[in-house]
C-alpha cells in the first residue's frame, strides 16, 4: 500500500511556528484536516510530501523460522514450548 508522508512547517494562532509535523494520509486534503484537528486556526507556512510504501503485515512463522533457522511448523513450535516447561518443573 502506498501512502504519502506530509511535512508541515505552520504559524499557531499565537504565532508561535511549528516544523516538520509529519502526518501519513492518502491525500494532502485529509492530512490538513488532521493537522486542523491539532492545531486549531493554523497557518500553514510549507508542505512537503513524499510517498511512502507501507510493509506488509509482520508473517510470524517467518519470523520464527529465521530465528530457528529452519522452516517454521506449529509442531516445532509446541515442541520447543513443551521442552521449555519441562525444564523448569
Amino acid at each position: 500500500m502506498v501512502m504519502t508522508r506530509f511535512g508541515f512547517n505552520i504559524k499557531t494562532r499565537s504565532g508561535q511556528r511549528v516544523d516538520n509535523i509529519c502526518i501519513m494520509a492518502a491525500n494532502r486534503q485529509d492530512a490538513e484536516r488532521r493537522l486542523r484537528q491539532m492545531y486549531h486556526h493554523c497557518e500553514v507556512i510549507a508542505c512537503n510530501s513524499e510517498a511512502v510504501r507501507r510493509s506488509d503485515p509482520l508473517d510470524l512463522e517467518a519470523v520464527i523460522g529465521m530465528i530457528s533457522n529452519d522452516p517454521a511448523t506449529v509442531t516445532g513450535v509446541t515442541r520447543s514450548t513443551l521442552r521449555n516447561k519441562s525444564r523448569t518443573r
